[in-house]
């Protein structure tokens, strides 16, 4: 039974879905989808197409919006929205440390995982599409891994797409994660050095902060091994619109003086553990490197491998000597699933995904050679998430598309530039400029 209440300025509707969890096997187990259904208060009896929006990640449930902010203003003044959180995560049949061993062991838990990729995720939209929509095509807007997921749309279902919105989310239609991790570094650092460049202070305070943990056993709160090689990959913030402000302010004011000596404060590994820990997205972790999986080649940790292949970041070498320390972006490793409560017990789990040999492919180059529906994408400039080589080699790839390529934000636009970033989609799309 859908229920509907209201926030200031829209009537939200919760919708729920039953769906195969193996779409080739329409007849076998399912799962549930939730998705909130979101309309301005003041169209909520008109007729209005329907736009559905994927979240980022993979693993996060959409945006818990709270009225109409970022770019769902702007969305509300043509359609009625679907805020779909993807299977596994937010209010759908959830998919973690609590729940997976329901599966069995770590063999069929990995087996259970590989259906929660773009391939399925849009089968699940293509089969709740005739419920929400009476079966017309939808327009679709694509953040990030939603982007990929939009990609995968259109090569496998392009007519349940009136038109195709994507921000940020642009994935090279044949890198192995090995080609991904490859460019990513190099960005990764050009984003570290900005950093630094805007808050020389952060220097010393990052070299103190690496040289306490490679010195200490230290344990979060929650029970997190908070490793140098963890302290680093706070770097994630940094490719988000206020992440290099909000990096800065976690490094001011990391230690305290004890009576034992100076220590990492009690606030400061606070913040850290919120920011570290994969309790509220461990899908995140578990299929990060399966999404780009397309062939018999294993992902086999691909990050931590081509990490190697770039010493400066080794924290041990900056600080044997006198240089910056590197943090690093959107990169999984195998020790995470050590430090982190909430994947210690999915580690061998893990560990079959990244063996796994049998990936099939998500997209289909011919398909999107001779796409008709209208596409445009937004790549940012210097994207740290997402290569902006390879989104622009795919923008190229997919008949019709039309790009915006701005430096003016960073990969999280659609939020930091709110109405402005999808009116300038909208209108490409609809070829008005």
């Amino acid at each position: 039974m859908s229920v509907s209440y209201r926030q200031p300025g829209v009537v939200l509707t919760d919708r729920r879905f039953t769906v195969p969890l193996d779409h080739d096997d329409p007849s076998g187990e399912t799962i549930e989808l939730y998705a909130r259904e979101v309309v301005a208060r003041d169209k909520a009896g008109q007729d209005l197409p329907w736009l559905l929006y994927l979240q980022g990640g993979p693993g996060f449930g959409a945006n818990r919006f709270v009225g109409k902010p970022a770019w769902l203003g702007r969305a509300l003044e043509d359609y009625r929205v679907l805020l779909l959180d993807q299977r596994g995560t937010g209010h759908s049949t959830p998919a973690n440390r609590q729940t997976l061993p329901l599966r069995g062991g770590p063999a069929e838990q990995a087996a259970y995982l590989t259906r929660f990729r773009a391939d399925s995720i849009v089968r699940d939209c293509e089969a709740i599409r005739p419920e929400v929509t009476g079966g017309a095509p939808w327009t679709v807007l694509g953040q990030s891994f939603g982007g990929f997921c939009t990609v995968a749309y259109l090569s496998t279902a392009p007519e349940g797409l009136d038109t195709a919105l994507i921000t940020g989310g642009l994935p090279s239609l044949d890198a192995h994660a090995d080609d991904v991790y490859r460019a990513a570094y190099p960005r990764i650092e050009r984003k570290v050095a900005a950093h630094y460049a805007r808050y020389p202070q952060d220097v010393e305070r990052a070299r103190r902060i690496a040289d306490h943990l490679l010195t200490h056993e230290v344990v979060l709160p929650n029970g997190y091994r908070f490793t140098v090689e963890a302290f680093q990959s706070l770097g994630i913030m940094l490719g988000g619109s206020e992440g290099s402000h909000k990096l800065h302010f976690l490094l001011e004011d990391a230690f305290v003086r004890t009576p034992g000596g100076h220590e990492l404060s009690d606030a400061f590994q606070e913040q850290a553990q919120g920011l570290l820990s994969y309790a509220g997205h461990p899908l995140y972790a578990l299929v990060h490197e399966a999404i780009y999986g397309q062939d018999a080649r294993p992902t086999a940790w691909s990050a931590e491998r081509v990490r190697a292949e770039f010493p400066r970041f080794d924290a041990a070498k900056t600080l044997a000597g006198d240089e910056p320390l590197l943090f690093t972006g959107e990169t999984i490793h195998p020790w995470m699933f050590d430090c982190d409560p909430a994947l210690r017990p999915l580690r061998e789990t893990a560990e079959l995904l990244a063996e796994r040999t049998d990936w099939t492919p998500l997209y289909d180059p011919a398909r999107l050679a001779a796409n008709e529906v209208p596409v445009a994408a937004a790549v940012y400039h210097d994207d740290m998430y997402v290569d902006t080589a390879h989104s622009l080699g795919t923008a190229r790839a997919i008949r019709g598309l039309r790009t915006w390529v701005t430096d003016e934000f960073e990969h999280d636009g659609v939020r930091a530039g709110g109405p402005r970033v999808l009116d300038r989609l909208l209108a490409l799309a609809r070829d008005e400029v």
